[in-house]
């Protein structure tokens, strides 16, 4: 006979990780009952089958901001180029961000985005100004096209969550270029009521807000030159 246990009898003996991550996962009290009082074999590894699916986390839920359409434009330049988006670091996570207000950050830890936020930024708004501009090209610097652009919009999100108000808060700037030279550059503030307590609600409001900044880039980028102005 062996000296020693088979490869489960000394997994009885171990912590248990559960697959992906997360927190470990200790023996539970029937176990170590189990192994105090010297049950069978059998006994013995039927509880442990069943300690995984116990310890298990569910599998989170997965966000994507939708396209919200708006009215179209004329006059913009052919290609237009959106570049990678900068956010502020904080909403640069996994988990969406519920608010930032009172010096703490409320994160829906088992809500999460369906793919990098700044990247969906970049497809939502991609698409939009598309849509809002028929005439134009719109692609987004991390894609596949490498035309050169007629102009070029560049974009910082300071803010995307709940405001003490229980509004959604949308602060950005903007910058369109062309060549090199700064064309418009203003700062932006949206509000955009959330309608329900539920993760859908505040993303349905994101969604919204992202579209009302859309509508102000479109306008930024059909603005003739000679009302340039260098801050909102």
């Amino acid at each position: 006979m062996r000296g020693g246990g088979t490869a489960r009898e000394d997994a009885a003996n171990r912590e248990w990780h559960p697959r992906g991550g997360g927190s470990a996962c200790r023996r539970g009290p029937s176990l170590r009952k189990a192994e105090d009082h010297g049950l069978g074999r059998r006994r013995l590894l039927a509880l442990l089958a069943v300690t995984p699916a116990a310890c298990a986390s569910p599998n989170p839920n997965l966000y994507t901001l939708a396209v919200v359409p708006g009215p179209t434009r004329t006059g913009a330049s052919p290609r237009i180029e959106l570049r990678l988006i900068a956010l502020a670091h904080y909403l640069d996570r996994t988990q969406i961000v519920r608010s930032s207000e009172d010096f703490r950050l409320d994160v829906l830890g088992n809500d999460w985005w369906g793919e990098p936020l700044d990247s969906m930024l970049n497809r939502v708004l991609v698409q939009e100004l598309s849509q809002r501009l028929p005439a134009s090209a719109v692609y987004g610097e991390n894609g596949a096209i490498t035309a050169s652009p007629d102009a070029s919009v560049e974009l910082n999100v300071q803010r995307m969550d709940v405001d003490r108000s229980g509004a959604l808060l949308l602060l950005a700037q903007v910058a369109v270029t062309r060549g090199e030279q700064v064309m418009q550059a203003r700062n932006f503030r949206f509000a955009v009521p959330v309608g329900g307590a539920g993760t859908a609600s505040l993303v349905a409001a994101m969604s919204a807000a992202v579209g009302e900044l859309a509508d102000e880039v479109a306008a930024l980028l059909t603005m003739p030159a000679k009302r340039v102005r260098s801050a909102g």
